[in-house]
């Protein structure tokens, strides 16, 4: 006989384990028979103890949130068994750089006497002091519904008390806690240029008056724009007199007394462009918005006439960017021409061709290569298309693969003005590729991509991960979530789920959020189970060469969600999941 139990609780408590009975098979180092204690949720957990015999062990107290308890019985001999109580506690001693700390049962209500409000928290309450002892010195009493400020203590060490009484009882608390270090105490300060800000777990840098701080979080530049009340001043382009750095957009909002109205004098003007101004610009209006009076929009070299406000205010925009087509060069003061070849991580987003919405050039090849997470697939939304026309599209067009170059299967070669429909593609990878001859340009296109959830998955011997959505580990999962992933593996191979990690809405019957497993090709095939709550299911093997996961959410409370590695496995004589 073998038998698993995995006793999971709150994060934050702990489990103690007491036998009431016990008798099995004694033999040397408890070989044949005998329960087994670790210390976490797995077998590789450590192990608390291994008993047999007749004596009663003493009472088990687990470090965390969870206790794996084995029983195995090889031997003729009959015996009771044992017996066991176990109970969640909380409270302890936590040794670590960081994680949470949850009242008992959270998010439900934590039971009597274990934080109801109370002016003077006399009754439920959360009691934190600076230190390792109830003597050390007092940082907060805290109940209600009122948040806490963040807290920080002076040494390594805080203290926090928990009590509740036997009347009132409400969700509770979740804390994180984490090693608070001082970064900008280093010698590089930070790696800021000028001003290094500790903050709570992290820091960031700051810029002296007068500067603010650069696209790359750590260097400063000449600062721009600002609210000016002076009677009379100048203001200059960033950098002045030296050539202005692009990307830039400095607004200047000029306020007067009532009775009097501004006047701006240019003295020097030379901004990039003629007379579109879509680049590099000076627009100036009577008013403090940007949908006030515009007096003029302004750029090139031709210095502008004097301008007076119509009120007491004006408002003065300076914006300068890189052309369509080019990119900010790595010294953050000049344009490079951008590349065509691009390589797409993030789950949302959207692509154009060459200098969108103006005319693409001629003679271009651009490609993106996308790619999302594992177990999720593809899908291009065509917003716009607008391409020189060809029964074959054999001039320009956009040619979409399923897969990560431009060996894989073709999913579509588009051009002319149509919007092809919606496309997927059948894995986590999906490679696009522009072309324009040296004949006709039109506006290009412009398209969306998103991850989709779903699809199906091949299993081979090598490991491969899938996870419930596409932002795992960033965010909790979405609700509305409908999800299915088909599993097989090649015919004489099985199919192993291991599950990594696993935290869906726990409800009594699964009824609200759950993960399903199906023995076969579809949901009409036999059930393996249906999952949810902060346990992962043990390993589960499928009878055939293919398994269905579905994964569906409500709208209300969503969670971390689960990773699961997959493999395919030999038939062998095995349960679904090992007990």
């Amino acid at each position: 006989m073998h038998c698993i139990w995995r006793i999971s609780v709150t994060p934050g408590e702990k489990i103690i384990l007491n036998f009431t009975s016990m008798d099995l098979y004694r033999s040397h180092l408890c070989w044949y028979d005998h329960v087994e204690i670790r210390d976490g949720y797995s077998r590789k957990a450590p192990l608390k103890g291994r008993f047999c015999g007749d004596k009663l062990p003493e009472p088990i107290i687990s470090t965390d949130s969870r206790l794996w308890i084995e029983f195995r019985s090889s031997s003729n001999w009959v015996g009771k068994g044992f017996s066991a109580v176990y109970e969640a506690i909380c409270g302890g001693e936590v040794k670590k750089d960081n994680g949470q700390i949850q009242s008992p049962n959270y998010p439900d209500d934590y039971r009597p006497n274990k934080i109801e409000r109370h002016d003077s928290c006399a009754y439920d309450y959360l009691e934190v002091r600076d230190g390792n002892s109830d003597n050390s010195p007092l940082l907060g009493r805290f109940c209600g519904y009122d948040k806490p400020d963040d807290i920080k203590t002076s040494s390594n060490q805080l203290w926090m008390k928990f009590v509740s009484d036997g009347s009132v009882n409400k969700a509770g608390f979740a804390a994180n806690f984490f090693k608070e270090m001082d970064e900008c105490s280093k010698p590089d300060n930070g790696r800021c240029e000028q001003r290094c800000v500790n903050t709570l777990g992290s820091y960031k840098c700051a810029c002296d008056p007068g500067y603010e701080l650069a696209a790359d979080k750590r260097s400063c530049e000449a600062a721009c724009g600002g609210f000016i009340t002076k009677l009379n001043g100048s203001i200059t382009s960033p950098g002045w007199p030296r050539e202005y750095p692009p990307n830039k957009n400095c607004i200047w909002q000029l306020v007067a007394p009532t009775q009097y109205r501004i006047t701006l004098l240019f003295d020097v003007f030379e901004t990039e462009g003629n007379d579109v101004c879509k680049y590099d610009y000076v627009e100036v209006r009577s008013g403090l918005s940007a949908d006030s009076r515009l007096h003029g929009k302004f750029c090139g070299a031709e210095k502008p006439e004097a301008i007076t406000s119509q009120y007491n205010n004006m408002r003065i925009e300076f914006n300068c960017q890189c052309r369509s087509g080019f990119v900010l060069h790595e010294n953050k003061h000049d344009c490079k021409e951008a590349g065509c070849d691009h390589i797409v991580n993030s789950v949302t987003g959207t692509i154009t061709s060459p200098n969108w919405p103006d005319k693409y050039p001629s003679k271009k090849a651009c490609t993106w290569a996308l790619s999302t997470t594992a177990g999720h697939r593809i899908k291009i939304d065509f917003n716009e298309i607008d391409m020189e026309a060809h029964l074959e599209c054999a001039y320009d067009h956009i040619e979409i693969y399923d897969g990560r170059d431009g060996k894989a299967p073709s999913l579509g070669r588009f051009c002319g003005t149509k919007k092809p429909p919606p496309i997927m593609s059948s894995a986590n990878k999906m490679f696009i590729r522009f072309f324009s001859d040296n004949s006709v340009q039109k506006k290009g296109f412009e398209a969306s991509h998103t991850a989709e959830c779903g699809g199906r998955l091949k299993a081979e011997v090598k490991t491969k991960d899938l996870y419930s959505h596409a932002q795992f580990g960033d965010n909790n999962y979405p609700g509305a979530s409908d999800c299915q992933w088909v599993i097989a593996a090649e015919k004489g191979y099985g199919v192993e789920l291991i599950f990594q990690t696993f935290e869906i809405e726990e409800e009594a019957d699964c009824g609200y959020d759950y993960m399903e497993l199906f023995d076969g090709v579809d949901t009409k095939s036999p059930r393996l189970g249906r999952y949810c709550g902060s346990g992962p299911p043990e390993e589960i093997y499928s009878a055939g060469d293919s398994i269905v996961i579905k994964f569906r959410s409500d709208d209300t409370i969503n969670k971390k969600g689960f990773h699961v590695r997959y493999t395919s496995t030999k038939f062998q004589d095995t349960l679904h999941s090992r007990k």
